[in-house]
């Protein structure tokens, strides 16, 4: 009887997954991707992360050894902070899909804003 559960479960985890993988690009690819925007700040990685954190969309952070990775709505945008020897070291990098959440304008706005 389990079994039974198990293949519906399974089917229905493996739709949802297609349909993630369709709509947006992985992190992976997001890494490969070039640079739209890449800036050095005199501020400290932690305190541009906050300040991203506040304004930015739908944001989820990850470690990623010593830098911080913030992802920006449904993979479209990639910002990663690395420290420096002088404060951060921000590379934002962008999905090939079309994001209406926070278009390039905005994002840019963004990151001198909180890298100043």
């Amino acid at each position: 009887m389990p079994s039974r559960r198990v293949v519906p479960f399974t089917s229905l985890f493996a739709a949802v997954l297609a349909l993630a993988a369709c709509s947006s690009a992985s992190v992976p690819e997001l890494r490969a991707s070039s640079p739209v925007i890449y800036v050095s700040s005199h501020r400290q990685p932690r305190d541009v992360l906050n300040c991203l954190e506040d304004k930015l969309p739908s944001v989820s952070t990850s470690k990623l050894g010593s830098a911080s990775e913030l992802l920006v709505g449904p993979n479209a945008w990639l910002v990663t902070l690395t420290p420096s020897q002088y404060g951060s070291t921000v590379k934002v990098q962008k999905s090939s899909e079309d994001y209406g959440g926070l278009p390039e304008p905005e994002m840019r706005f963004d990151i001198a804003r909180c890298t100043t």
